[in-house]
């Protein structure tokens, strides 16, 4: 799906695949985040043959106006994940609703591991 506006220029589509990039670009800037990783492990067979992508672990779910954005990521050991998950929940937030202008309503943080 996208997510669709309109102004007095024309109509503006955002597909999930955008939006996912930007959030993937943005979750990787994020201090104590050390990748991003598939959720299903056919998604991760399937990365291993391709160069890597910045939308890998990230989905979008879009519906009207609003987006949903879950994350699935490995942390830097040693940091705490709690204060690492908030400043990524922002982060990503502004991210998106600055590239879309569209509303973030919720950006969902899983934690699939942590690294040394």
């Amino acid at each position: 799906m996208s997510v669709n506006t309109a102004n007095a220029y024309g109509r503006i589509t955002v597909t999930d695949e955008a939006i996912a990039q930007i959030a993937g670009q943005a979750a990787l800037e994020c201090y104590g985040i050390v990748d991003l990783v598939s959720k299903k492990l056919s998604d991760s067979l399937a990365d291993l043959m391709k160069k890597k992508r910045a939308s890998r672990g990230v989905k979008v779910i879009t519906s009207g106006g609003r987006i949903i954005i879950d994350l699935y990521v490995i942390i830097k050991y040693g940091v705490s994940i709690d204060a690492v998950a908030q400043s990524l929940r922002r982060s990503v937030k502004y991210a998106t609703e600055k590239f879309t202008g569209m509303v973030v309503d919720a950006v969902n943080v899983n934690v699939a591991g942590v690294r040394v």
